[in-house]
Order: structure tokens, then C-alpha cells, then sequence
């Protein structure tokens, strides 16, 4: 099994050989369970949803009480103020997808973000409140339950309600967020005493940790539903806010949203099948695209982390991030998206024909983009005793969204908008991106990145994987699928491996520092690459399936502070 990753120069045999060590003595590894597993960034969180499972409930329950769970736990992306997507397999094999993804208010206009001169105004798209989508969180968890959910929904949101009213201890990772929130921006009034205790002090680790006000709110979402927070009490302070503090999302807007159901799109790897989210997420269009790329490779001569397998690996994803910038959108606003093209084995034998094993390509923004996506997401896979199998993931867009809210709400809105195209017809070699079809409009569902996944093999789920990331996230989903697939790692060493980013624009390789050799550095330059080091990309929650033993095992990226795995 080692064999494949030990292949390569000195360093990376070294450097694999310690990282194997230091797994071993940390606990970084893998969970097992028979009857169902949750793996997401905070352990109290998997903790709801395991107990989920035991109580006689399925995948899609389990993913309610945890999402509702993070939203207390893990408030740097986990939300009920954001939106994001849904995978779900069945114990069938049937796949279907919950598009929950944040919405343009009916105000919103392709001008909102420019001055007088056509001018993007600085960080207008990300730090005000016309940043904000109308968020979609509460009706696609509410629509999944309708359609799928066995338990109640009122016993789905009340561990959360618990969490938030009785509180839960301070983590040391949260602590940290909290002084560095405070200390980046001490004007901003909301996230100043997000975090405070009873006493009205920061709350330190150790100490519990109550939410009254966000308490009250998931009340009212667990005795109205979707109505909980669309309607009434929520809706008229959502309201409210906006029209004091220079938001534009009203009443009209919340209870016009409506989470939509979509068939996912699909493909596959030699023997597996893939299932991921469609526009108005790119990540499964591009994470197909990129492995067929891959399936015309000769595996034999690209050893992993080597210069072949870097080169190539960010030439596919150049390709790929290059015609999902050129094509995709709301498919609500775009219906005639080449899918079906973008995802074919056709298209992808003409795309790795252009590839040139020796050489860098060129990025030309003329012709092509870049992706969208805010660098603070989070992303919770699960699975049940029967089979279902659930991939999530949801996000406020930036970490801790915007950083402001409602204090009779207690949760923090999102900046989704700055997802749009800002500047329609631009596009430039620093990223900008102004090509049509993700363009602002009211009611328009912003383009995506988050690559919710689920692997099958013989029509039941074999690998549950998405991570959070932003721009990286479908590039760091499709290594981590290449890892297992291609080079038949286990699951923990999938995860924990060297990953790379390129997204077409701005022209560069970002990587893991530390995780490439000085020497494959120096080549990969020579072949007319620029790199960038980064301290890491990606924090992926996944589920495996052993055949070997038939049991699921489950991972938590190491990067995750407060990351769990847990089985039963």
C-alpha cells in the first residue's frame, strides 16, 4: 500500500515516512463503525449526529441535528445565516441533491458594487451589508427533512437549542478565533460580544459557553419550521436590520426563498461512479471534468507528489477551472450550460490533448476565469446503518461570514454576493472575472465552489467526502478522490497528503509548504511554473467504506482543531 506513496525523490520518501510517525503518535487516523458514522469539524456536532443514529434515525436526520449543532458549535461556517448544498445517496443507490444555496435579494441590481466610474468599490462585495444573500440554510435542511427525514423534526433541532441555551465548554480553537476576531476589527460592536460569557467578559476555555439570543431563534425553527425563520419574529428583525444599517434583504425576500431539489451530476473513475452537486455549484461539473483528465494518464510514469504528477495534476486543473469560469451559473438564470459536454470522456480526451508534459501552460484571460468561493466553509459527511449516506456542505462565504448580526438573533449573516461577477465584461490576469452567466440579478443563485461527494462502488457508497476551502475546495475534494482511487491510499493518508491549487487566474501553483521537495520545486519552475506556498489547503470530513472488513471509517482532517470522526 506504501509502495505507490514512497515513490519519488528522497525528500518526499522522508517526508512520508515522518508523517506516517507523526499520525501515529497523535491519534490522527481513522474511526470505525458498523452502523453509521459523522465526521465533521466539531466533535460535540458528531456527537448530535451520531445519537441521531441510535435513536432510529437516518443519514438525512443525522444531518440535520448536526448542521443545527454546528451552527453553536463551530459558528466560523457553520450557519443557519449562510446556504450550501446536500448529496444523498439512498440505501438504493438512488442520488438526488438540495440546492440551499444563498439567493441576490429582489433589490439587488449588476451595478450595486460600482461607482460612478464602472469601478468595483474596495471590498464592497464582501464587507457591507449588501454583501449579504438571502440565506437558505433552514429551508433545504427543512425541505431534505420533508422529503426524506423518519425522525420529528422538533427532536432534530433541539439538541442544538440545548447547546445554545445550556452552553457547551469553550475550546481552546474557538478561544483563538475570538481574540483574533476582536483584536482584527475592536469597532465592530456584534462579534466584540459574540463571544462574551454570563459576566459580560470573553469567554475563556473551560468556561461554558451560552447563546441566549440564537437559543430563542432555532426555538422558533424548531416549532415553526421553515416558518420559524422565513416568517414572523426572524423575518420582521432580518428586516429591520438591513433597513438601519443599509442592507437591502426584507420580509419579501424570506418568505419568496425556496430550496430546490436537482438531480445530481454524474460520472465516473474506472470502476467507480461519481455523484456531486450541480450548478449553481461548479465544484461536481469541474471535479468530473478533471477526472476523466486524469483517466488518459499513465499512472506507471506519475508517481505521487512527484514533478510529472504536479505538472499534470495542476494542468487538468487549469482546464477545468478555465470552463467553469466560461460557463457556469444559476442554471435558473443559464439553462443552456454545456453539462453535459463539460462532463463527457470526449471532452476530456480533446481537453488532455492540449497538455504539454513538459511544459507550462498560459493563461489567457481573455478567453478564460477563475472560481469563486469564500475561504471558510465547513463540510460534514455521514452515513447509517442501512446505507444512506449524506455529503454536506454549507457556508457563510468569508470566516465568521460577514461579522455582523442581529443581537436579538444571535447568528451571523453571510457575504455570499461577493460570489457574483462584480464587474460585468472584465477580466483580468489578477482574477477578476466578469463573463455573463454568473452575473448579478434578483433572485439569481450565486456560483459556487463546494464539491459535496459521494464515490460509489457496485451502487452503494463507497467514499463521502467535501471540504471547506473556498477557491480550493474542488481541486483539494479531486486530490483526495485521486489519492484513494488512483493510488489506493487509505483514507487518513488521502487527507493528510500534499495537495496543490491552480484555478486558471491568477497563473500560479499554490502549495503546502513543506510537503514539496526543494528539487520538484526547482523543476516544476523550469517547466515555466510559479508557486506559491500556503500553510494549508483544505480541512476535508470523510467517510470510507472497507471492504475488507465491511465497516465505514471515518477521518477529520488534522488541520481542524476541533474535528471529529465518530462511529457506532
Amino acid at each position: 500500500m506504501f509502495q505507490m506513496i514512497f515513490i519519488g525523490n528522497r525528500f518526499n520518501q522522508i517526508f512520508c515516512f515522518l508523517l506516517l510517525l507523526i499520525n501515529c503518535s497523535t491519534g490522527i487516523g481513522q474511526e470505525y463503525g458498523q452502523h453509521g458514522m459523522v465526521v465533521s469539524s466539531n466533535k460535540l456536532a458528531s456527537q448530535v449526529g451520531i445519537e441521531i443514529l441510535k435513536k432510529g434515525g437516518n443519514a438525512i436526520d443525522a444531518s440535520i441535528a448536526t448542521a443545527f449543532a454546528l451552527q453553536v458549535t463551530h459558528p466560523e461556517a457553520g450557519n443557519i445565516g449562510g446556504g450550501g448544498f446536500l448529496v444523498f445517496m439512498n440505501a438504493k443507490g438512488q442520488v438526488t441533491t438540495i440546492d440551499f444555496r444563498e439567493k441576490a435579494a429582489l433589490a439587488a441590481n449588476q451595478k450595486m458594487f460600482l461607482n460612478d466610474k464602472g469601478q468595483l468599490m474596495q471590498d464592497s462585495n464582501h464587507e457591507s451589508l449588501l454583501s449579504v444573500g438571502v440565506p437558505g440554510t433552514v429551508a433545504g435542511l427543512f425541505l431534505a427533512h420533508q422529503k426524506y427525514g423518519t425522525l420529528a423534526w422538533k427532536d432534530l433541532v433541539q439538541p442544538a437549542v440545548n447547546l445554545a441555551k445550556n452552553g457547551f465548554i469553550m475550546s481552546w480553537g474557538l478561544y483563538r478565533d475570538a481574540r483574533e476576531i476582536i483584536a482584527l476589527d475592536t469597532s465592530n460592536a456584534f462579534m466584540k460580544t459574540y463571544f462574551n460569557n454570563s459576566k459580560g467578559q470573553l469567554c475563556k476555555p473551560g468556561e461554558l459557553w451560552k447563546q441566549a439570543a440564537l437559543a430563542k431563534t432555532l426555538e422558533l425553527i424548531r416549532d415553526h419550521g421553515q416558518d420559524g425563520f422565513y416568517k414572523g419574529f426572524v423575518a420582521n428583525e432580518i428586516e429591520d436590520y438591513m433597513k438601519k444599517n443599509g442592507g437591502i434583504i426584507c420580509k419579501n425576500d424570506l418568505e419568496r426563498y425556496k430550496a430546490i431539489e436537482r438531480p445530481p451530476v454524474k460520472g465516473s473513475f474506472n470502476d467507480f461512479e461519481i455523484y456531486s452537486m450541480a450548478p449553481p455549484s461548479s465544484g461536481g461539473v469541474a471535479l468530473i471534468e478533471m477526472l476523466n483528465m486524469m483517466e488518459f494518464a499513465n499512472f506507471n510514469t506519475i508517481p505521487f507528489n512527484s514533478t510529472p504528477y504536479v505538472h499534470l495534476v495542476a494542468e487538468v486543473m487549469r482546464r477545468a477551472f478555465a470552463d467553469r469560469a466560461e460557463y457556469l451559473g444559476d442554471p435558473d438564470f443559464n439553462p443552456d450550460m454545456p453539462i453535459h459536454q463539460l462532463t463527457s470522456k470526449e471532452f476530456a480526451k480533446k481537453r488532455f490533448a492540449t497538455i504539454d508534459l513538459n511544459k507550462a501552460s498560459s493563461s489567457d484571460p481573455l478567453k478564460f476565469g477563475h472560481p469563486y468561493g469564500g475561504e471558510n466553509t465547513t463540510h460534514f459527511s455521514v452515513v447509517d446503518k442501512d446505507g444512506n449516506a449524506v455529503s454536506l456542505t454549507y457556508t457563510l462565504e468569508y470566516s465568521y461570514g460577514l461579522r455582523r448580526g442581529s443581537e436579538k438573533l444571535g447568528f451571523i449573516f453571510n457575504n455570499e454576493m461577493g460570489d457574483f461577477n462584480a464587474v460585468p465584461g472584465i477580466t483580468n490576469r489578477f482574477g477578476q472575472i466578469g463573463s455573463s452567466p454568473n452575473l448579478i440579478a434578483p433572485e439569481k443563485r450565486m456560483l459556487s465552489s463546494m464539491t459535496p461527494t459521494i464515490i460509489a462502488k457496485n451502487g452503494r457508497p463507497y467514499l463521502i467526502i467535501g471540504s471547506p476551502g473556498g477557491r480550493t475546495i474542488i481541486n483539494t475534494v479531486f486530490q483526495t478522490v485521486l489519492n484513494v482511487l488512483a493510488y489506493n491510499m487509505t483514507l487518513d493518508q488521502a487527507i493528510e497528503s500534499m495537495k496543490i491549487h491552480h484555478q486558471w487566474l491568477p497563473d500560479f501553483i499554490v502549495y503546502e509548504k513543506n510537503l514539496l521537495s526543494p528539487d520538484t520545486k526547482t523543476a516544476l519552475e523550469s517547466k515555466g511554473h510559479q508557486l506559491i506556498p500556503v500553510d494549508n489547503l483544505g480541512c476535508l470530513m470523510g467517510i470510507l467504506y472497507d471492504e475488507k472488513l465491511k465497516v465505514y471509517t471515518g477521518v477529520a482532517d488534522s488541520s481542524s482543531p476541533d474535528g471529529a470522526a465518530i462511529g457506532y
